[in-house]
């Protein structure tokens, strides 16, 4: 029973340290309190705040949007093709 749970620490902490390598590289700034600071950007399409550092960027007509995640995303461009106003 020890042997499991050792082996299933150590695999975590494995799995820590490859995901801090292979990781999307944004890391949260700090002001100098050690406080994080990040901006927040509305969804365009569903109208949501959401962290710059965790949104879905899209370029659509030389224009940067910033999305909650690939749905909204998908949604706001069937729109914008669509020619539809919400």
């Amino acid at each position: 029973m020890v042997r499991l749970i050792i082996l299933g620490l150590l695999f975590y902490l494995l799995y820590r340290v490859i995901k801090t390598f292979l990781g999307p590289g944004q890391r949260a700034k700090t002001n100098e309190e050690g406080s994080i600071i990040d901006e927040m950007v509305q969804d365009p399409y569903c109208k949501t705040y959401i962290p710059l550092r965790d949104a879905h960027r899209k370029v659509i007509n030389g224009r940067e949007f910033f999305f909650c995640g690939k749905t909204c995303a998908d949604k706001f461009l069937q729109e914008m093709k669509n020619g539809s106003k919400r």
